[in-house]
């Protein structure tokens, strides 16, 4: 079986890092218009690279939890069962991997990479960042940012997205809140190519109508929970 899973903000919530949308999110607290636009940048960087510090620094203290292991048992469990797991996440942090995961798909970009606005190079980044911080490539500074997708930009790697999504027997979507584009919509496309699919969230999303099948409550029950009722089943002949 080859499965698709999507994965938002809730399932690194357990872990200490905050939701968006929900009841005192990100966005509740913060405006993202002065955080995460290009144009936000462009007219005050010096907050912008705050924000993005702080938000590195939170990443940095935070472990993966269950779900995140959950997932990466599966991964490294279906080859051998003649299936493959698509890994996509919307969130920016790398509990993926440090849970063991790979080729993990950051639709959203990396925290932890910073991209020169002047020669385009991507750079694994750790440090906090700044308008005096110069590109390794190419030594200029003030063009440094961090390499995530802010509000306005185009999602990355779609074409390999929709290429597993193509590819799948079955979409889940985790943790994710329904409501930003075009990761909403993978469950519609899902359904369109007659591909089951399955929700597991704490709470029903705003897509929660458009799934066959759905597991309700904390991530760090429902993934491994999931996780454990796919490997129970006999194996494909």
């Amino acid at each position: 079986m080859n499965i698709f899973v999507l994965t938002g903000a809730g399932i690194s919530a357990e872990s200490g890092l905050g939701t968006f949308r929900d009841r005192g999110g990100l966005w509740s607290r913060f405006d993202p218009a002065r955080l995460a636009t290009p144009e936000a940048f462009a007219e005050d960087p010096d907050t912008v690279h705050a924000f993005y510090n702080l938000r590195r620094r939170g990443v940095c203290d935070a472990a993966p939890n269950a779900a995140h292991r959950a997932l990466a048992r599966l991964q490294a469990a279906l080859p051998a069962r003649g299936g493959r797991l698509f890994l996509c996440t919307q969130n920016i942090d790398d509990l993926h991997e440090r849970a063991g995961a790979s080729d993990v798909v950051h639709m959203h970009g990396e925290i932890f990479r910073a991209r020169c606005l002047s020669c385009g190079a991507s750079h694994p980044w750790r440090a906090n960042l700044g308008v005096a911080t110069a590109c390794p490539a190419c030594g200029r500074a003030g063009g440094m940012r961090p390499d995530v997708v802010w509000f306005g930009e185009v999602p990355l790697h779609l074409d390999a997205i929709d290429a597993g999504l193509a590819a799948a027997d079955l979409f889940v979507a985790i943790g994710t809140s329904g409501v930003v584009y075009p990761a909403a919509g993978y469950v519609a496309q899902a359904r369109r190519r007659g591909i089951p699919t399955h929700e597991i969230n704490l709470a029903p999303s705003d897509t929660a109508h458009v799934f066959d099948t759905a597991a309700y409550g904390p991530a760090t029950e429902t993934v491994p929970a999931w996780v454990e009722a796919v490997l129970a089943r006999p194996r494909s002949p």
